[in-house]
C-alpha cells in the first residue's frame, strides 16, 4: 500500500513515474499523518499536461480532493464490487473515522476468492508500418529488416505484436518494402496465432503513405504502430480516450525533461546581459510513433506519393479535424532503433 501513497507536494513528474512503476492508475494523496487529501488517476495528469501544466509543477492542484471512499469496518465487499462496477473506479481509499487510510481497494483485486477481475478484449485492427530501411540500425539492417532486430531471444516485432494480443488484437496489417521478403517468410515460419496481412509498398512512401492502400478496409478506428517502438502503456485506455473524446487521431507523447549542462544568458533589448539561468530545465511532449486513426482519415493520403504522417497530421488539422495527444511517461517509450536505446531495451525486457 506504500507505493500508491504520495504527498501533495510531489510534482507532475514523480507522480507518472510512479504510476508507471506501480502498474496502477491512480494514486491515494495523503498528508503527513496520513490523512487523505484526495486521489491522482493517470487520467487527472494527463488532463493537467494537456492543460500546459509543467511536469514540475506539484500535484496539489491536479488531484481530485473529493474521492469515494469507504469507512473502515462499515462496508461489505459486495458493497465495494458495486461502487467499481457502477463507477468505473481504479481504487477505493479505505479510512477510519477521522479520515486516517487504513487501506486502499482496487480494482483489479475485486475478489471471488482472490480472482481479478477479467477486463473486456479489445479487437481492434493494428497497422505495423516496417517498410523503412532502419539505416539508424546498422550493420544489423545490412542483413535483415529492421522488425526483425532480435531483442534476446525474439525480434522486436514479437514484443510490439505482443502488446497488442495482450488485449485482445488478433488481425494485423504489415506494411513491406526493405527486405519485404525476408519479413514475409519469417511470419511464414512462425505460423503466429493471430491474422497478419502485408501491404507492399511499390516504393518508398514515408511514415504514412502506404496507409493509403488500407483506405476502405476498416469501419472502426485503429492502431497504427512504428515497427522499432516499445510503449509501456495502457493501450485500452488509450483506444477509450481516443473514443471518448471524439479525436480523429491520438497520437501518444512521452514526456521528456532536458537539462541544459551549462548557464544560458538572456539579453535585454539593448543586448546586455540580463541574467544567467543555471542549468534550466526544460519539459517536451515526443511523438512516440504509435497512434490510433478514425477510417475516415486515410481519405487525405495521395496516392503513390511520398508522405509523412506528420503531413497527415497537419492536413488533417488544417480541415478541421481533432488531433488529441495521449500522454505517457519518458521512461514508458523506448525508441529501438536508437543504439542507446536498444541497449537499454535488452536490459529492461
Amino acid at each position: 500500500m506504500k507505493d500508491f501513497k504520495v504527498q501533495p507536494n510531489i510534482t507532475v513528474r514523480q507522480a507518472m513515474k510512479r504510476l508507471s512503476k506501480s502498474g496502477e492508475k491512480c494514486l491515494v494523496i495523503v498528508n503527513k499523518k496520513n490523512i487523505l487529501l484526495g486521489t491522482l488517476s493517470d487520467g487527472d495528469i494527463r488532463k493537467a499536461i494537456l492543460n500546459g501544466s509543467n511536469m514540475s509543477d506539484p500535484i496539489q492542484n491536479v488531484y481530485q480532493s473529493s474521492p469515494t471512499v469507504l469507512i473502515d469496518g462499515e462496508y461489505e465487499i459486495d458493497q465495494a464490487k458495486k461502487l467499481f462496477a457502477k463507477n468505473r473506479f481504479d481504487i477505493i481509499p479505505v479510512v477510519d473515522d477521522i479520515g486516517k487510510v487504513i487501506d486502499i481497494l482496487f480494482w483489479g483485486d475485486i475478489l471471488n476468492n482472490g480472482e481479478k477481475i477479467q477486463k473486456e478484449k479489445l479487437n481492434v485492427p493494428v497497422v505495423v508500418m516496417a517498410g523503412g530501411k532502419g539505416t539508424r540500425m546498422e550493420p544489423f539492417t545490412k542483413v535483415l529488416p529492421k522488425p526483425l532486430v532480435p531483442i534476446h531471444e525474439k525480434p522486436i516485432i514479437e514484443h510490439i505484436i505482443k502488446r497488442f494480443t495482450d488485449i485482445g488484437c488478433s488481425n494485423f496489417h504489415m506494411t513491406v518494402n526493405y527486405k519485404g521478403k525476408i519479413l514475409k517468410a519469417f511470419f511464414e515460419e512462425l505460423q503466429p496465432k493471430y491474422n497478419i496481412a502485408f501491404v507492399e509498398e511499390k516504393g518508398p512512401l514515408g511514415t504514412a503513405g502506404s496507409l493509403q492502400y488500407l483506405n476502405g478496409k476498416f469501419d472502426i478506428p485503429f492502431f497504427v504502430t512504428n515497427c522499432d517502438i516499445i510503449i509501456k502503456a495502457d493501450y485500452a485506455s488509450l483506444y477509450e480516450f481516443h473514443k471518448y473524446n471524439n479525436f480523429d487521431i491520438t497520437l501518444v507523447a512521452s514526456a521528456k525533461e532536458y537539462i541544459i549542462p551549462y548557464g544560458t544568458c538572456e539579453l535585454n533589448s539593448d543586448g546586455h546581459l540580463s541574467h544567467i539561468n543555471e542549468k534550466p530545465k526544460y519539459d517536451f511532449l515526443f511523438n512516440t510513433g504509435l497512434y490510433v486513426l478514425n477510417p475516415d482519415i486515410l481519405d487525405l493520403i495521395p496516392e503513390n506519393k511520398f508522405y509523412h504522417i506528420t503531413h497527415l497530421i497537419e492536413d488533417a488539422k488544417n480541415q478541421g479535424k481533432k488531433v488529441g495527444v495521449f500522454p505517457i511517461e519518458e521512461d514508458d517509450w523506448i525508441d529501438v532503433g536508437q543504439w542507446s536505446e536498444y541497449k537499454k531495451a535488452l536490459n529492461i525486457l
